[in-house]
């Protein structure tokens, strides 16, 4: 039998996405084993869902990193590739062959991919929206407003490869959400509309990236 792929997830917030993949892998609908959860946020709700689930976990801010630099345009972008290339460090010292970003609201530089890309390990993030469409923060309540103001009538969710670029990497899979005509949804419920087809999207872009790994590993 093949070994669980070894996975690391990056988080900042609740966990809700991470806590779906902890459930799939203890059921054994997943042929992932959870290394380490990572936050850039100490009070996010993700890492007490790690600990109650045995998984090792890690706080690694940016803060620290701004504070060794001076404060100009320079000394930021010095401060984020310090900051990824010890992220890079952290996360392949648990030879990880898999790092999903679900929720990490962090922009990875090539400081951080780099190495992970040398490496061979797989990376992946999950974005509440359509390929090429609100990338980047506030992707849900920004569709929602184009849908109020007549500019959209549908968004959705993905998981796809990540790159330098914000949110521009090769969709893995792609699901779309179409705004219903003459349902006033506010914006609270078609959040939760949305969170909760992230949940299917994650196990099975999981699942999608673990099949490729082994596939790779038995060429």
């Amino acid at each position: 039998m093949d070994a669980p792929i070894r996975t690391t997830v990056l988080i900042s917030g609740n966990g809700s996405n991470l806590q779906a993949v902890i459930d799939k892998t203890n059921a054994g609908q997943l042929p992932t084993t959870l290394v380490r959860v990572i936050s850039n946020r100490k009070d996010a709700f993700g890492l007490e869902r790690a600990r109650r689930a045995n998984i090792p976990t890690q706080y690694h801010n940016l803060v620290k990193y701004k504070k060794q630099q001076p404060p100009t345009p320079e000394g930021v972008q010095a401060a984020r590739e310090e900051y990824d290339a010890e992220l890079a460090r952290l996360v392949l010292a648990d030879e990880p062959e898999m790092v999903a970003c679900l929720g990490f609201m962090h922009v990875l530089s090539p400081r951080f991919l780099e190495p992970l890309q040398k490496a061979g390990v797989k990376i992946i993030n999950l974005h509440p929206a359509l390929p090429g469409a609100f990338n980047g923060a506030n992707a849900i309540e920004r569709a929602h407003a184009a849908w109020r103001e007549g500019k959209t009538d549908k968004t959705g969710v993905m998981i796809h490869k990540v790159i330098s670029e914000v949110d521009m990497g090769t969709p893995i899979l792609v699901r779309e959400i179409p705004f219903v005509p003459g349902e006033d949804e506010n914006l609270d419920t078609f959040e939760q509309k949305v969170h909760a087809i992230e949940w299917g999207v994650v196990i099975e872009g999981v699942l999608l990236t673990a099949k490729e790994i082994r596939e790779e590993k038995n060429t």
